[in-house]
């Protein structure tokens, strides 16, 4: 029986979403709690878990996808000034990367210092993104880094995508 993946939007709630406004209150809260949480388990935590890793990693990717792809206007049009995301994003998925790869040498999962640094610093880029991007701009991104996800899954990935699969 073939899996049916459940995506988190589908284009109707992207279509549906404020161009203009923002995430909710609410809904940009629970997202950064989640992932400051993460990454907080993973920094001090007495064990973190895959899921912990998981949200980090869901910050880099959607900052990844919200770079890459150009979804830098906010709601009035302007360019959103970030520090360098472009920059840091690599050395948060090296960060992530040595992370699962201690989770799956036997240890524990947890990030060195460049990663507990880059992660930090793209969670702070994405807080300045989630208030300035409209509800669709970042509706957009989640889609598209969850269809980008899905294609690495099925092996459609490109030749510098870092897969780590059992955490």
């Amino acid at each position: 029986m073939k899996h049916k993946t459940v995506y988190t939007y589908t284009l109707l709630d992207e279509m549906m979403a404020s161009p203009t406004e923002l995430l909710s209150q609410e809904r940009r809260t629970y997202q950064l709690d989640r992932m400051k949480a993460g990454l907080k388990a993973i920094e001090t935590g007495e064990l973190p878990v895959a899921h912990d890793w998981r949200v980090c990693s869901d910050a880099v990717n959607i900052m990844e996808t919200l770079v890459t792809g150009g979804i830098w206007k906010d709601c009035d049009g302007d360019d959103v000034q970030i520090t360098d995301a472009d920059r840091l994003i690599p050395d948060a998925i090296a960060g992530l990367a040595m992370a699962g790869k201690r989770k799956l040498d036997g240890g524990h999962i947890r990030l060195d210092g460049p990663g507990i640094r880059a992660i930090r610093s793209i969670l702070e880029d994405y807080e300045v993104m989630l208030s300035h991007l409209s509800a669709r701009s970042i509706i957009r991104a989640h889609r598209l880094t969850e269809r980008r996800l899905q294609e690495i899954l099925r092996g459609r990935g490109h030749k510098t995508d870092i897969t780590v699969m059992a955490l």
